[in-house]
C-alpha cells in the first residue's frame, strides 16, 4: 500500500500509530486507505475534504475535543466515494437508515446484521 504523505495526515494516534476509540473508526480508516490505494482519490484531495467537513462540523458548533474526529472522517469518506461516482448519497442514505433499523432490532452486545426488511420506505 502506497502510505499517504506524514505531513497530511492529522488523525489521533500515540507513538505506535492511529488511535482508534471504537471498531467502526478503525473500519473506516482503513476503507479509506483502501480507497486511497486503489486510485479513487489522491490525499491531497482527501486531506481538503476532510478539513471542509471539520469546519463545517465546528461552524455548526461541534465543540472541536477530538471526540468527534472520527465522525468528520466519516462524513469525508462518504463525500468522497459519492463525489467519485462510487455511489450516491441516496444510497448511502439509504444504507444509513438501514443500519438505524438494523440497530434497533438487535440486542445490546450483539452483532448488527442488515437484512431485507431493514430497507423500509
Amino acid at each position: 500500500m502506497n502510505e499517504p504523505p506524514a505531513d497530511l495526515i492529522a488523525f489521533p494516534r500515540d507513538t505506535d500509530g492511529p488511535v482508534f476509540r471504537e471498531p467502526w473508526e478503525a473500519q473506516a480508516f482503513a476503507m479509506t486507505l483502501a480507497l486511497y490505494d486503489r486510485g479513487i482519490f489522491t490525499w491531497p484531495q482527501w486531506a481538503a475534504i476532510l478539513a471542509d467537513e471539520i469546519k463545517r462540523a465546528q461552524a455548526a458548533g461541534d465543540p472541536d475535543t477530538g471526540e468527534t474526529f472520527y465522525r468528520h472522517w466519516q462524513s469525508a469518506l462518504e463525500r468522497i466515494v459519492a463525489e467519485n461516482g462510487l455511489t450516491d448519497r441516496e444510497s448511502l442514505a439509504r444504507y444509513h437508515d438501514a443500519w438505524d433499523h438494523a440497530a434497533d432490532r438487535t440486542p445490546h452486545g450483539s452483532p448488527i446484521e442488515l437484512k431485507p426488511e431493514d430497507f423500509v420506505n
